[in-house]
This record gives C-alpha cells, structure tokens and sequence, in this order.
C-alpha cells in the first residue's frame, strides 16, 4: 500500500502569523506586510518558478544528426558591449523613493518598509485592482452610555506581548492600561486638559 502524506493547509485558510512563515519558508525573505492577498500571491508565484525549474518539467531536445555550420559572428557594436542594467523600472529605486512613489499612486502615505509589498501594491493601484486614496474613517455608533469603541489594530504575536506585559503590572484590564498610558502621553505632550480626563480614578 502506497504511503500518502496529509495535504498541506491551504494558503486562504492561514493566518497572517502563518503565512509569513509559508513565506519565509518558499521564498526565503523575511516579511511584515499585513496583506495576505499579496503575501498568497508571492508564495504562489515563487512556488511555480520553482516548479518550472524542476529537472522533470524540462523539456529534454533531441541531438541533431549533424552540427549545424557556425554562424558568422557580427562584429560587436558600442549598445552590445555595454553591461546590461538592472530590469524593471522599479529597480534602482531606494525604499525611500518607493514609499514616496506609493504615496503619489496609491494616495496614502505607508510606513512599510517591504520593498516586494511596495511594488505590487504601487502595480496593482496603477491597474485599478485595489482601492487608492486615504482610508475612508468608519462610523462609529456611540452607546447609550455616551461611550464609543474605536477601532484598533495589532499585530497578534505584539498584542500578546503588551497584554502580558500589564497584566504582569497588576493592571486590572487592556482599557485601564490604554487610558494610563494616554494620561501619561498626554501629560508629558502638556496637553494637561485633555490628560486629565484620562486621569486614573481613586480606586485605580
């Protein structure tokens, strides 16, 4: 009976902290991009390269009967004899230079500083296959209590770190720690009315 080996998980069902590994693994760069539809895609990409080069999917030519009579070789012009450059027009450019690019198409400023995720999101903006312009802010309803939920996002593997980090502290819950650390922020900002209704209450 033929060994069989259980099927991969399939890149659509990974989280974020997975595919970054699959991507480690397949394409061998370390990545912090948070787009998982680009991150699929450059894994996709690289597997088939390597598929292509495989020795079994080579196509193996058959010895001619004969050698064929060399042909006569042209002289080398001035253009043939120059070192070729670098292809793609988005290889000379620094990640500065990237980034200012991204602000310009995409029409948002991006702290990334992945170069691969840059260039596909600078081609796919410049083909009107993502979104461009600044994020739209989402409505937020406020309770019947007067209070609002903001949105905030993190990456899992830091959330899990800043959790135990003020739970460690003895801070009872995540909004206490939030709203100390803006009174803190807002206080050493000199914004002293703001910071004070951040200001942790007696029983705190």
């Amino acid at each position: 009976m033929s060994r069989t080996t259980a099927p991969k998980k399939k890149l659509e069902s990974m989280n974020l902290t997975e595919l970054r590994a699959r991507y480690r693994e397949v394409v061998g760069e370390e990545t912090r991009s948070p787009n998982k539809k680009f991150l699929i895609r450059r894994i996709e990409e690289s597997l088939a390269a390597k598929k292509q080069r495989s020795p079994s999917r080579r196509a193996t030519a058959t010895a001619p009967s004969a050698p064929p009579a060399p042909a006569a070789r042209a002289a080398p012009t001035p253009e043939s004899t120059q070192p070729s450059g670098k292809r793609g027009r988005f290889a000379d450019m620094s990640l500065e230079a990237l980034q200012a690019k991204y602000r310009e198409v995409v029409g948002r400023p991006t702290g990334s500083n992945d170069t691969p995720y840059l260039k596909w999101k600078i081609r796919e903006a410049e083909a009107g296959r993502v979104p461009v312009g600044p994020r739209p802010e989402r409505e937020v309803k406020v309770g019947e209590d007067g209070k609002r939920v903001i949105p905030l996002s993190f990456d899992a593997e830091d959330l899990a770190v800043l959790d135990k980090a003020w739970r460690d502290a003895g801070i009872p819950s995540r909004t206490r720690f939030f709203k100390r650390a803006v009174h803190r922020e807002l206080t050493a900002m000199g914004a002293t009315e703001a910071a004070a209704r951040f200001a942790p209450k007696e029983e705190e």
